[in-house]
């Protein structure tokens, strides 16, 4: 069957580099003494010795593997040198790994787009550099190459019996009638050589890297030659790389899709998709994947490189082998609460060095059933929107993984109680925090406002928003707005209500107060200043906020009562004109059969003057004052239609004055 070309795709260059045995570079490091010994690092716990992560070459060339116990790498290399990884939490800190690694990303990012694909591991787009390089300075033309290059590793190139393998790679380096997309390569070769040597140099760590047109390509030939070497593959050797690759080999090929290749096809090498039409490949598996299939049988992927230096998501996890699978939900509750604890941090670190933020939080876990045929079902995993914040991640993670309990045991199956021992044990654990985005510019984090919740400032001022407290003994505009409320203060006022608060003893005496007050400013922390008395008498209310809630202070104590609130002051905010006080209406009855008008009747020839009302008379629905009691109805349309309910005297006292005000109505409200 013809092998179908690489469309655009075969002329990127793309570079993957892996660290080599990582873990044991950076405890090497720390350890001078350990460098050229038979080292593994080992994460530590009391089974067999604990779990290899990872085994130096030294070691390797002794018979020790990373799927051994540290009990049998003493046993396969007496003299080894077995690191423990730094614990907290009860489990592995994999943190100076990780700060390791992106020493090592800041420098490979200098020369193009860079993907960091885990804590070790990363790919370079370097297209743009190799072309540039091509333009302006052709490895042809070099006189000199350094021997890091010399010593790459040409896939397909022969090297007969007797010729200098260096001089084989310049040759193929320099070759002045080679197509563009080897020049490109070449070029590449030069670049991660270069790169490479700078990591070395200002990191001690070694790498190996893999020059390809794709991702794919560079990934499998990155681990080709290792340590501390690398590999090219050249778009004629693509076949014969894939050719006799085993299909386990390939990236996403691990799991069932290669298992059921095997089985359902007999396909054990990558080359023995070859055989098989796009047609029939996507009439067996689909579509997408028929399609995909047939395209990595001939090397081609569209994959691009991201450019992305931080991790795409945080994860925090704990296995549980053997007798130390949990079995209890308290037990799971504790390990998740441990493991949660970390993520936290770790987002909290990111959010504020990175200005990321994740969205989705997921459990996964391992777990099997004890006396069930069933016993292989996997573990579901679950996922919800992620809350900042300790606490909510560990609540959140908890109900997440109640629920896939659930589902994995089935109704009837689940132990809900904390310390009862269930039919299922738990083998492994880890929470992950994913879909993370870039803050946009200009909008502040989400943990600013935790930061600066016990010294807020009026930034922006208004009534609404900052609550007024107002000293008893002088009713001063000059007052600064509360830093913060207090928890008394939280807990009885509303945050529908807030308004001005203050403190004078009873509502008449705030109201002669305010006689007193003259047009001043408001001042506030940040040095803005409000205008709170738009006329001479100050009318006691906010501009957003139609019922103002007033707060005395009684005896002298702590315990604060509030002040009798009148429906009246809703409607102070519709006049323009501040009515007559209770106090003036009563002074009217003295000069009742004077020549001069009461302060009533001058209240009513202002508002029968005014020109401009703040409310509409139809906004106002009549059926609700129906509602109330006949002398509150009587003083609401007093206000509402003045000219038509005219205040008359008897005696000394007037109907107003002889009738209860609403503000009888309603006792004071006293702290609980």
């Amino acid at each position: 069957m013809p092998v179908a070309r690489p469309e655009s795709s075969d002329a990127r260059v793309i570079a993957h580099v892996d660290m080599d045995c990582f873990y044991v570079q950076v405890e090497q490091r720390k350890q001078p003494e350990l460098r050229g010994l038979p080292t593994a690092v080992v994460q530590y716990n009391e089974w067999k010795g604990g779990a290899l992560i990872a085994v130096s070459y030294e070691a390797r060339r002794c018979g020790v593997k990373r799927s051994m116990r540290g009990d049998e790498a003493r046993a396969a290399c007496p003299e080894i040198h077995l690191v423990q990884v730094p614990v907290a939490r009860g489990k592995a800190d994999l943190n100076s790994y990780r700060n390791a690694g992106s020493e090592v990303v800041s420098i490979l990012s200098q020369k193009g787009k860079c993907e960091r694909a885990s804590i070790d591991e990363v790919y370079l787009d370097l297209t743009e550099a190799a072309e540039s390089m091509l333009a302006d300075k052709p490895p042809e033309t070099l006189e000199v190459i350094e021997d890091e290059a010399l010593r790459s590793h040409v896939l397909g190139m022969s090297i007969k019996d007797g010729d200098d393998a260096t001089e084989c790679v310049r040759d193929w380096i320099c070759r002045r009638n080679a197509d563009r997309r080897d020049k490109l390569l070449a070029c590449g070769i030069l670049i991660v050589a270069d790169l490479r040597k700078q990591v070395l140099k200002d990191t001690e760590f070694t790498c190996s890297a893999g020059i390809a047109h794709n991702k794919m390509l560079a990934k499998l030939a990155s681990g080709m030659n290792k340590p501390a070497q690398q590999t090219v593959v050249p778009y004629s050797s693509v076949q014969e790389l894939l050719h006799s690759l085993p299909i386990k080999k390939m990236k996403q090929l691990g799991g069932k899709l290669g298992t059921s290749l095997q089985i359902d096809l007999g396909v054990n090498t990558v080359g023995d998709l070859l055989q098989f039409s796009e047609g029939k490949l996507q009439e067996l598996y689909g579509m997408n994947t028929g399609t995909w299939l047939w395209n990595i049988a001939r090397g081609i992927s569209g994959e691009e490189v991201q450019g992305r230096l931080l991790p795409k998501s945080h994860g925090s996890g704990k296995t549980f082998p053997g007798p130390r699978a949990l079995k209890t939900l308290s037990s799971v509750q504790q390990w998740l609460n441990r493991l949660c604890e970390e993520l936290s941090e770790r987002l909290s670190s990111d959010l504020e060095q990175n200005k990321r933020l994740a969205s989705t939080l997921t459990l996964h876990a391992s777990a099997y059933r004890l006396s069930d045929s069933d016993s292989h079902k996997k573990f579901p995993s679950k996922s919800c929107p992620l809350r900042y914040g300790t606490a909510k991640i560990q609540e959140d993670a908890f109900n997440l993984f109640q629920a896939a309990l659930r589902e994995f045991m089935g109704p009837y199956g689940t132990k809900t109680q904390g310390k009862n021992q269930g039919s299922w044990r738990i083998t492994g654990l880890s929470v992950s925090a994913s879909k993370i985005t870039d803050i946009p510019t200009g909008v502040s984090s989400i943990m600013k406002y935790f930061h600066n919740q016990s010294a807020s400032s009026c930034s922006k001022l208004s009534t609404d928003s900052c609550i007024q407290e107002c000293p008893a003994s002088s009713f001063s505009a000059s007052e600064s707005c509360s830093e913060q409320r207090s928890i008394e203060s939280e807990t009885a006022v509303s945050a529908k209500n807030i308004g001005v608060r203050c403190k004078g003893s009873d509502v008449g005496e705030l109201e002669e107060q305010a006689d007193t007050l003259t047009k001043e400013d408001v001042s506030c922390p940040s040095n803005k200043a409000i205008d709170v008395l738009p006329q001479s008498r100050n009318k006691l209310s906010t501009s957003g906020t139609q019922m103002g809630r007033m707060e005395r202070k009684r005896n002298n104590s702590k315990e604060m009562t509030w002040g009798t609130p009148s429906i009246a002051d809703i409607f102070k905010n519709y006049y323009t004109t501040t009515p007559p006080s209770m106090q003036e209406i009563q002074e009217d009855s003295t000069r009742a059969n004077s020549s001069g008008p009461t302060a009533s009747q001058r209240y009513r020839d202002e508002e029968r003057t005014e020109t401009t009302w703040s409310y509409k008379m139809d906004e106002i629905d009549e059926s609700v004052i129906d509602e109330l009691p006949p002398e509150i109805q009587r003083e609401i349309r007093t206000w509402l239609r003045p000219s038509k309910r005219a205040v008359t005297v008897t005696g000394n006292k007037s109907n107003v004055g002889s009738t209860s005000s609403i503000a009888s109505y309603f006792s004071p409200l006293r702290d609980r």
